[in-house]
């Protein structure tokens, strides 16, 4: 099955209470399709980076069976840059510097080779440029996914209703899925967005879980307690691309399958966590990931 991830790739810089990098490969594009490139689907990209951005880099996607067709190189201009800094408890962060550079007026083309998409995949971007995307894309794909965040929620709040009537499944944290809803309880905040549009809703939890609601169905999977949380940046998106890279290539869109792929999602995210950045989810191998899938379901067994 074909993937469509869109979102940005980018520059990052780090500081965690366990060290600090200079300018990583970041972007929610980046995270996504790294992430789904461990299952088995073709895995498509659009995003936008300046050139400035190390073939080296643009290699490294390649060498995990990302097509990058669709990444624009702008020449003359900068790619997108974010730092940030993680505090002791590593649940909260201040960001240090912004510069949209690119993704100011990022323009997403979708290539004619890329318009047959089964998968859609919205990373986290203006809800403006979201819904351009799937204004562009010719025959509407089996299962759109969107990633968003509460900074859109506080600026672009009608333009995210707009595009939440297009999607099947939003993936969203708990603070903001009370945003979203103006309600406390998660169980009645996720009826209010799920009647926005998504059929399906994913509201992860950080070190707590994920829960998944589809209509009156409900599934918690636990966040696996590791010994060394490294750098969480990431981890919502890799916990995406494992999720609906699981489900692209398996071609099951059911509840039953998507309690396996938030399950793989989780995985995925428990390794990006490990390490700065994705470093961590570079190289793995399948026998790993077969492992760490094994302790979340030994995690969370237990017979009545």
């Amino acid at each position: 099955m074909s993937l469509l991830t869109v979102g940005s790739v980018a520059f990052d810089a780090l500081e965690t209470p366990f060290g600090k990098t200079d300018k990583i490969i970041g972007g929610a594009a980046t995270y996504i399709t790294l992430s789904a490139s461990y299952f088995s689907t073709k895995n498509n990209l659009v995003a936008v980076v300046g050139d400035d951005f190390p073939q080296e880099m643009i290699g490294l996607l390649q060498d995990h069976g990302v097509d990058t067709e669709g990444l624009q190189i702008k020449q003359g201009e900068k790619t997108f840059f974010w730092s940030g800094k993680y505090h002791n408890d590593m649940n909260s962060r201040d960001t240090v510097e912004v510069q949209l550079n690119v993704m100011a007026e990022f323009n997403p083309i979708i290539p004619d080779s890329y318009q047959d998409c089964q998968y859609l995949m919205l990373g986290n971007t203006a809800p403006a440029i979201q819904q351009m995307v799937l204004e562009r894309i010719t025959k509407r794909p089996k299962l759109v996914m969107l990633d968003t965040m509460n900074f859109w929620m506080d600026i672009a709040m009608d333009d995210l209703k707009s595009v939440l009537k297009m999607v099947d499944v939003l993936t969203i944290n708990d603070e903001e899925a009370r945003i979203l809803s103006g309600d406390y309880s998660l169980r009645r905040a996720a009826k209010t967005v799920m009647a926005m549009g998504p059929k399906t809703l994913i509201i992860k939890k950080g070190e707590h879980g994920a829960l998944l609601f589809q209509g009156d169905q409900v599934f918690f999977c636990p966040a696996l307690p590791l010994e060394d949380v490294f750098d969480p940046t990431g981890a919502g998106d890799t916990f995406a691309g494992g999720f609906i890279g699981y489900l692209a290539s398996t071609d099951d869109i059911s509840f039953e399958n998507m309690k396996r792929a938030i399950v793989y999602g989780s995985a995925m995210a428990s390794f990006c966590v490990e390490k700065f950045g994705s470093e961590r989810i570079v190289g793995l191998t399948q026998e790993e990931i077969t492992a760490r899938v094994q302790e979340f379901v030994q995690l969370a067994h237990f017979q009545i």
